[in-house]
């Protein structure tokens, strides 16, 4: 049953319970990443699933800034780009094409998707050896990632079957040259591998600027994977990560439930 849902700025949306859940995780999940400063003027994305529903999705409109994103001005499309939710604005043609793919080909693995152009995450796309496993949180990504050669701007939808094909059964598809796509089951899970890559990255960056790495050997990533598989559940596959951030925006500024 839909629920009218309306605020003072934006035009009422009649939605259900469990999309408006998901409009105000994903609204938040802008407002997070603008925070630690992983916007990209009005570019870059961030989508997620539209519970209970088949082949729709919720990405941010195309022309806001991230801490211009709420609940309410999402916009709700289908797999095949149309504007299926009434809303006034339309989104980025690179950002449906590509996350539309994931979303239509991958289902529940890909519920939760974003794809950032951050100056380490950028780096290391750009690096020969992509993510080497020299520090704490790269040991958690070996052999998980998948490798994409750049293609130019993603908006050709021919290129949805090599991204969906380079990355395999991992749930990270680094885009050379280019920045990474971040995928999950759920938002709080993508964030939280989001946040490891990003850490992972930046500690690279700074690593190699020093000179000479020291790399992990086979054997310690192994273990360090399989003991890190164990203690991910205490975290709440992201969950207690996730509500901690949105603590920490809501006290700046909570107008992203609007």
């Amino acid at each position: 049953m839909a629920t009218q849902l309306k605020s003072g700025n934006e035009p009422g949306i009649e939605c259900s319970k469990e999309e408006w859940q998901a409009r105000l995780d994903l609204a938040a999940c802008y407002r997070i990443f603008d925070h630690l400063g992983w916007s990209e003027s009005i570019y870059n994305h961030i989508s997620v699933k539209v519970p209970g529903e088949e082949d729709t999705f919720l990405i941010n409109p195309f022309g806001l800034l991230y801490d211009e994103v709420t609940a309410s001005n999402l916009v709700k499309i289908d797999v095949e780009g149309n504007n299926v939710g009434g809303s006034p604005y339309m989104v980025n043609k690179a950002g449906f094409t590509q996350h539309a793919y994931f979303h239509k080909h991958l289902g529940t693995r890909a519920a939760a998707i974003c794809h950032v152009h951050t100056t380490a995450t950028m780096a290391v796309c750009s690096h020969k050896g992509g993510l080497l496993p020299t520090n704490f949180y790269a040991c958690n990504f070996q052999g998980q990632i998948g490798y994409h050669d750049f293609e130019g701007i993603t908006v050709r939808p021919e290129e949805g079957e090599r991204l969906v094909e380079n990355l395999g059964d991992h749930s990270i598809l680094m885009l050379r040259n280019h920045g990474p796509v971040v995928m999950d089951k759920t938002i709080q899970g993508m964030f939280v591998k989001m946040w490891a890559l990003q850490r992972a990255c930046e500690i690279q960056v700074a690593t190699l600027g020093m000179g000479d790495p020291q790399p992990v050997p086979q054997d310690v990533v192994d273990v360090h994977q399989r003991d890190l598989s164990v203690m991910a559940g205490q975290g709440g596959a992201g969950v207690f990560d996730f509500e901690a951030w949105k603590r920490r925006i809501d006290r700046i500024d909570d107008s992203w439930r609007n």
